[in-house]
């Protein structure tokens, strides 16, 4: 969900308001794949990598985060989407934390559309925690199931299609082990202008394409 500063500095606005903006784009996405009968949905929402960003940006995007779980969450909560969290939330303030599980606990059983938010995230860091795992388990020659079963994304299929806003052309440590196959879209629009009809023509485009797998067709 890239773009959200450059938002805010096209429109000579602080940051913050990139971030606030972005946040309502993240409801407005997560109502379109409910009306698109999509059945998984993953936002990248803070990396391992975002702590090296100014303090006082931190502790913006942390009360924006609380002000997404308390109140805009609360209508898909009770439209049955479930909440799935990726990465470590050992770092982030205890209220924080404490607000999120009880987001957690409150969507478990809920059996729609899921949302994964990577917070703390970096794809690096998960892997070395899976293999940490595995060795604890005493599996020295792990099969790709068995990795698989050890990183957040554990029992959830491999994503068709990852969306890179605002025009990058990197991955930017995400899901490197899940999205080996993964169809990549790049938009040019930053995330706050990011839109159904945007997501809708990503989708497009995915479907029209042909998905080998290493194989030939």
């Amino acid at each position: 969900m890239d773009g959200n500063g450059r938002w805010a500095k096209k429109r000579f606005l602080p940051r913050v308001l990139g971030h606030r903006q972005g946040a309502q784009t993240v409801k407005n996405i997560v109502r379109a794949c409910q009306n698109l009968n999509i059945e998984i949905l993953s936002l990248y929402a803070f990396s391992t990598e975002n702590w090296k960003r100014p303090e006082e940006e931190i502790s913006a995007l942390f009360d924006i985060l609380l002000t997404f779980i308390k109140r805009d969450f609360q209508e898909f909560v009770e439209n049955n989407v479930k909440l799935r969290i990726l990465g470590d939330l050992s770092k982030f303030p205890e209220n924080v934390r404490k607000e999120i599980n009880e987001l957690l606990i409150a969507t478990s059983k809920n059996s729609g559309l899921q949302v994964n938010i990577a917070l703390n995230y970096g794809a690096r860091q998960e892997l070395i925690r899976a293999f940490k795992k595995l060795n604890e388990k005493g599996i020295k020659e792990p099969a790709e199931t068995d990795i698989s079963n050890e990183l957040y994304t554990a029992g959830q299929p491999d994503p068709d299609l990852l969306i890179r806003t605002s025009g990058e052309m990197r991955v930017s440590n995400f899901l490197l082990w899940q999205i080996a196959y993964s169809e990549i879209y790049i938009t040019e629009k930053f995330w706050p202008d990011f839109t159904q009809k945007d997501l809708e023509e990503a989708i497009a485009d995915f479907q029209k394409r042909q998905r080998r797998f290493g194989g030939i067709v």
